[in-house]
């Protein structure tokens, strides 16, 4: 080989090289958490790595979308935050990458099976249950009982009265659906929703958004995760909540590395630091109050005690399948959505 040619080739190696350093400290992040949380996780992570992070903030079923529709070419790197059922898809679409942290010991065992159970390719980095939040003043202004069960939430005082999500958007709404389905057969599950249906006055784009409405005074009673309402209380707001008597699911909010990911080094420097107990406090200071899956992280006490709680056996392995989920929101949108109000 020539002098010249043997330059060009140096010259193209050195620059593959630190075209890849360069890309080495960028991190694409999908973010399903609330926004505060995400700020707060990704200048962290942006300041104590060196990495530059570009966050793109997506509720679960879009950010699941985006990575179908990206598949063949991958802009995002790593997905963290929201409900497990959509990271779970992504995980049988081969849209995540296998991965085993050296942490997966320290977690607890509901984040440790949900790793295993969708082949190593999501975990849990926090968990929080399925509830009612309710204003306490409108509920007092109308002398009406908060809701304490499942079976509450069809009285005839509170038409118009209650906001959920929609599960084609949120995994909080698809967390209540296969959680009626689980608790009560599924028949009996859609007769339930569409019950309900009469009382809804909105169904949202985000899960968090009925929570907002009911503290608000846009509604008088939500289903939500039940760790949204601290964030709300701390502002001022007349929220209470309480998780139904029959029994209930919770959220395992994920996190996935991406298949075919740019920045697969960054992926992983930041999926083993979002496992740490300092990262995992973030929750908290964002004002979220979700159980941290690393069982070292010092807890805030207003994390709702699981101990308390009737949950059922949710099956995230069957209810966490594309196929299930695709027939469960068909239906729900063909026999309640299609409803009239």
């Amino acid at each position: 080989m020539s002098f010249h040619r043997t330059w060009i080739a140096l010259t193209l190696a050195a620059t593959a090289t630190a075209a890849s350093a360069q890309g080495s400290q960028t991190l694409n992040l999908i973010c399903s958490a609330q926004d505060e949380w995400c700020t707060l996780m990704s200048t962290t992570f942006s300041r104590t790595s060196g990495i530059k992070v570009n966050v793109l903030k997506r509720s679960t079923g879009e950010a699941l979308a985006q990575l179908i529709a990206e598949k063949a070419n991958p802009k995002a790197d790593v997905w963290f935050g929201g409900t497990g059922d959509p990271h779970m898809q992504a995980a049988e679409l081969d849209l995540t990458q296998p991965y085993q942290s050296p942490s997966l010991p320290q977690l607890h065992a509901w984040a440790q099976d949900q790793a295993k159970q969708s082949g190593w390719r999501t975990v849990g980095v926090y968990s929080g249950p399925l509830g009612f939040g309710f204003n306490t003043e409108l509920l007092a202004k109308k002398k009406l009982k908060a809701p304490h069960c499942w079976i509450d939430l069809l009285s005839p005082t509170l038409k118009g009265e209650i906001q959920m999500a929609n599960p084609n958007s949120s995994g909080t709404a698809y967390t209540m659906v296969a959680t009626l389905v689980q608790l009560m057969g599924e028949d009996p599950a859609f007769q339930y929703l569409k019950q309900l249906h009469t009382n809804v006055n909105q169904y949202t784009r985000s899960g968090s958004g009925p929570i907002k409405a009911v503290a608000r005074g846009e509604a008088m009673v939500s289903v939500s995760f039940v760790h949204d309402a601290p964030g709300e209380q701390m502002q001022g707001f007349p929220v209470a909540t309480d998780t139904p008597c029959e029994g209930t699911g919770a959220e395992i909010g994920s996190m996935s590395l991406v298949k075919g990911a740019r920045n697969a080094e960054s992926a992983r420097k930041f999926y083993e630091w979002a496992l740490t107990p300092a990262a995992q406090q973030f929750g908290a200071t964002a004002k979220q109050f979700q159980l941290p899956s690393n069982k070292a992280t010092p807890l805030d006490p207003r994390i709702p005690d699981f101990r308390k709680i009737k949950f059922v056996a949710y099956d995230h392995g069957r209810y966490g399948k594309s196929a299930e989920r695709k027939r469960l929101i068909e239906r729900w949108e063909r026999d309640v959505n299609s409803l009239p109000r």
